[in-house]
């Protein structure tokens, strides 16, 4: 019976592993301080990101819902998740109200914490669009400048802002969570859009809006397709080019 290392060479699949790590291991770079951690270093995987996405015949990208609470981000998101499921893609939601069950259960709604919690959710979908996965993220994420330090962190041209601009009349109208009827009332503080700011987007890759010119609602079926649309567009749906 053969074993596990002759079938892997046999089929030409042990010898770039080798080599890959042997380089690896030879490398010699210095160990350095990022943040609070001390003495690390970045250590390059073994399979770059352009094999995993001609593996998946797609590419990378993060795709960053923003908006008022009932604007529809995550309505719009996982209709669009399920429009690329069918059409054979990977994908992976992250939706703010999900992550605070795990991830950012210990942060609160102050302003340290909303950075916190978007800087989090930043590099966790930077880790998942680096493995070629199409990576939607729908959390409020009020500040401008917060959103602009994820993008500075995800590869250029893969972070495309979606800005839900919905009219705060229509968030309220809608209120899923009877969050607007409480901070009305003074129940809640330090909501956005109410007594907290919501800072829209100042150049967006794609701007989606509630209704047409005319006043008819627009469905997050068409808002899907318009995303979907504009991701075949950019070649996102596709493995790299040769």
């Amino acid at each position: 019976m053969q074993t596990a290392p002759s079938l892997l060479s046999r089929f030409g699949l042990l010898r770039p592993a080798i080599s890959s790590f042997g380089v690896m291991s030879r490398s010699v770079s210095t160990a350095y301080d990022v943040g609070a951690s001390t003495n690390i270093k970045w250590h390059e995987g073994a399979v770059p990101t352009e094999a995993k996405e001609t593996a998946m015949q797609q590419r990378g990208v993060v795709v960053w819902f923003t908006g008022l609470s009932g604007s529809g981000k995550s309505t719009v998101a996982c209709t669009l998740e399920h429009a690329l499921a069918e059409s054979g893609k990977i994908t992976t939601l992250l939706d703010g109200d999900n992550i605070r069950h795990g991830l950012n259960s210990n942060l609160g709604f102050t302003a340290a914490d909303r950075e916190e919690n978007i800087r989090r959710i930043g590099e966790v979908s930077k880790l998942f669009a680096d493995t070629g996965i199409i990576t939607l993220v729908s959390f409020i994420s009020p500040y401008r400048k917060d959103r602009d330090r994820v993008r500075s962190r995800v590869p250029e041209g893969k972070f495309v802002e979606v800005f839900m601009k919905v009219p705060i009349s229509i968030c309220e109208e809608r209120d899923p969570k009877g969050l607007y009827k409480k901070a009305r009332a003074g129940k809640l503080k330090g909501f956005t859009g109410i007594d907290d700011p919501y800072e829209e987007p100042s150049n967006p890759e794609v701007v989606l809006e509630a209704e047409t010119p005319d006043g008819k609602r627009i469905s997050p079926q068409e808002q899907a397709l318009k995303l979907l649309e504009y991701l075949r567009g950019k070649g996102f749906l596709e493995g790299p080019s040769k």
